[in-house]
């Protein structure tokens, strides 16, 4: 089974390609097929099933009916024209056929081509962003513009487009999920087949195998009833999990075209799913997305929602955008590396420094969910890593091939990203985009460099452990590193609203009973003191947390233990909305704060000016950071128990009414209370801070001198007495229930 080709294959068969047609007439109607398919066949598409060939569609313009040239659905369309044929006119002809086409077909490129020059119109770039043109004869050294068609996916990560592809990808898989859902198919072996089909729908795009290789298998070895689709993909994927030399002898051809692909994806036996009509359509129309574009990142949040009815119906609104994770990962160890990239970039010696800094760089989000903090930091380093290589290829005059090529040649591994996730569903799925990232970087090194590691088979992906990281031992999960760097996002949970249980594991990894208003997050603070403690471990940790563990009583229970340990705020940002970009998401109000004991290193604070949701500002810090994130000296304010002025009564705590708010009248509720003679003796205003701020009215029904025999005369007072004397009976606190 051939992986995708190099670029270097693509562009000798380019050079080929320019021999053999230089010089051709170049005749639309007796030469465009044979040109489009010997084109495809430059990038490795050499199978018909890849392309439609004069696909029959209606123009939007006339409504009179025309052939396209060549679709690849989801990816490109081609129009080919005779020779000196007007380009931008085939181009507008092009877009007139898209109108006609069903969404998943909608491709991503238009391609014109009159045999002797090639104009290329990214659908999804800026409108100010002019086509790419060249000549037949420039093709070799243009090769890379069209490199999309071997599988290379987005280098521009992070962009809308991408956003949009992953929004888009995610709503196909969970209509596939809510028919697996529907019949009854059971819930894990739902999570495993799905993840094997997200793979297997990425693969056919992105250049791991033959392109539309599993379309091909779809369309043309299950019947269109989708009675034996389950059987099938069964068939297929026990397949992909075994190595070519245990492979049965005579199995389907097509099926035998398939790779061995291993890392653990394929393992797992599952019973085999039953599919109908409308379910293997909805794979099909799957299966026809051009699924390289997605962003590994921001489609594994969505594909974590996929289980949950309401967040189906919301997939785009809430997900983890690469702009906040960028907030933590930048300050945190990327901006360093990239500014010690830019002060050596004249010097071979400091680059290959980096490189070796960075392979010892160990990384570990306890917390990591669907793997974005993973997902991104991996990217990222790969990224900066590729640079670094083309740099001392420039200043060296080293080929690739002289540098390296094998995984293990590589600075930044995947073996040195590790992740702690209490679910196992979101757990696969950063395991899954593990592996779509790295494949993605593979493709980036191979454009610019024109060797990268194989593809297949896939390294089995081990450091994602799926537990309880309040409860587990950190040090099982990543080996000892003297550059580790803890990350990520834990969830935010305050004394109200934390479990029983939840409150004990943070008396446990805190030490203590008393563990006061400490949010739940506090508890991946606890545990990265606890594994930095140990002397085998050294690095920073950075998490994004509630911004009230920087505000009143928690500070001095956080911050008095980090700073103790002898650590240092390195960096902060101060309260703001981490939300998607997406309207309708929900905002949390929160704070960036990392670590380290690099006290020498001036710190670093991003304030937002007042505007939680808008850019931040680097703010100069001139001494240190305290526990409430301001550049001062590190006092904590303790609680007291009785006031500093000895002239001054104790405070006490107060009323509480444990009334369900019963007690309570809000403005629009007023009139009706007041119209009863007997209730309204009883009103009197009620001032709460927000009443106090905003000037808003309340009241409250006051009965410390209350009138038995009003209740019997007042169907206001009886309704409302009621509702408290049932809802405190209710009350599993015993205070509540002896009011």
């Amino acid at each position: 089974m051939p992986k995708s080709l190099s670029m270097n294959e693509i562009r000798t068969r380019a050079a080929q390609f320019i021999r053999d047609w230089q010089g051709e007439p170049g005749d639309e109607r007796q030469q465009a097929q044979s040109f489009v398919r010997d084109l495809l066949g430059v990038y490795g598409i050499t199978q018909t099933r890849a392309a439609f060939y004069e696909r029959r569609v209606k123009r939007s313009s006339t409504g009179s009916r025309g052939y396209i040239d060549a679709l690849i659905p989801g990816l490109v369309l081609i129009e080919m024209k005779s020779a000196g044929k007007d380009l931008i006119a085939a181009e507008q002809q092009a877009l007139d056929y898209i109108d006609d086409l069903p969404d998943p077909e909608v491709p991503r490129w238009v391609l014109t081509s009159d045999f002797h020059r090639f104009r290329l119109l990214d659908l999804r770039a800026d409108t100010s962003s002019p086509p790419v043109e060249f000549t037949l004869a420039q093709l070799r050294d243009a090769a890379d513009k069209l490199a999309f068609l071997a599988g290379y996916g987005e280098r521009i990560f992070g962009s809308k487009a991408q956003e949009a592809a992953s929004i888009k990808a995610a709503k196909l898989m969970a209509s596939l999920y809510e028919a697996l859902e529907g019949s009854g198919y059971d819930d894990h072996e739902a999570s495993v087949f799905l993840v094997r089909t997200l793979f297997a729908l990425y693969a056919d795009d992105a250049g791991v195998w033959d392109r539309d290789l599993f379309l091909e298998f779809l369309e043309t070895r299950t019947t269109q009833d989708g009675s034996d689709l389950g059987p099938q993909l069964s068939l297929l994927y026990q397949v992909m999990g075994r190595e070519p030399g245990r492979r049965q002898s005579n199995l389907d051809e097509l099926i035998s075209r398939f790779p061995y692909v291993n890392g653990g994806v394929f393992e797992e036996p599952l019973s085999i799913p039953s599919f109908d009509t409308a379910m293997r359509n909805r794979l099909v129309e799957a299966a026809m997305f051009n699924w390289s574009a997605i962003s590994p990142a921001i489609f594994g949040s969505l594909f974590q929602a996929v289980k949950d009815k309401v967040a189906r119906r919301e997939l785009g609104e809430h997900y983890t955008t690469e702009t906040n994770i960028m907030k933590v990962i930048g300050p945190m160890f990327l901006d360093e590396l990239r500014q010690r990239f830019a002060d050596g970039f004249h010097d071979t010696r400091a680059l290959k420094k980096l490189r070796t800094d960075m392979s010892d760089m160990r990384f570990l989000d306890p917390a990591c969910g669907c793997g974005n903090f993973l997902v991104v930091g991996y990217r990222q380093m790969r990224a900066l890593d590729l640079e670094v290589l083309l740099r001392i290829q420039e200043l060296t005059g080293e080929t690739s091939r002289e540098m390296f090529f094998t995984e293990e040649h590589l600075a930044v591994r995947l073996t040195s990203f590790h992740g702690i996730e209490l679910e196992e569903w979101p757990a696969q799925i950063a395991a899954t985009a593990l592996h779509l990232v790295e494949h993605q970087a593979n493709q980036a090194m191979e454009l610019a460099l024109g060797a990268a590691p194989d593809p297949l088979p896939l390294d089995k992906i081990r450091s994602i452990q799926v537990g309880n990281a309040l409860r587990m031992d950190w040090a099982d999960v990543v080996e000892p590193s003297e550059h580790l760097y803890i990350m990520g996002n834990p969830p935010f949970l305050g004394h109200a609203t934390r479990s029983l249980e939840q409150a004990q594991e943070l008396r446990d990894v805190w030490r203590r009973k008393d563990i006061g208003r400490l949010d739940y997050v506090t508890g991946w603070y606890a545990k990265s003191l606890e594994l930095f403690s140990r002397p085998q471990y050294a690095g920073e940790f950075a998490f994004v947390s509630t911004n009230s563990i920087a505000q009143g009583e928690p500070v001095p229970a956080l911050f008095g233990p980090v700073f103790a340990a002898g650590w240092r705020v390195k960096f902060a940002h101060r309260t703001f909305a981490w939300t998607s970009e997406a309207p309708g998401a929900a905002a949390v109000h929160c704070s960036v704060i990392g670590f380290d004991r690099a006290q020498k290193k001036r710190a670093r604070l991003f304030d937002y000016s007042g505007n939680v949701k808008g850019e931040p500002v680097e703010l100069p810090v001139i001494g240190q950071l305290n526990g409430y994130l301001v550049d001062g000296p590190n006092a904590l304010v303790e609680q007291r128990r009785s006031p500093l002025a000895p002239q001054l009564p104790p405070m006490v705590f107060g009323n509480m009414a444990r009334d369900d708010g019963n007690l309570l009248i809000e403005a629009e509720d007023y009139d009706d209370v007041a119209a009863d003679p007997v209730a309204a003796k009883y009103i009197r205003p009620f001032v709460g801070a927000r009443q106090l701020i905003h000037n808003e009215p309340r009241w409250c029904l006051w009965l410390v001198d209350l009138d038995p025999s009003d209740i019997a005369r007042s169907p206001v007072l009886r309704r409302r007495l009621d509702a408290v004397r049932q809802f405190r009976a209710a009350s599993t606190a015993e205070s509540t229930r002896a009011c």
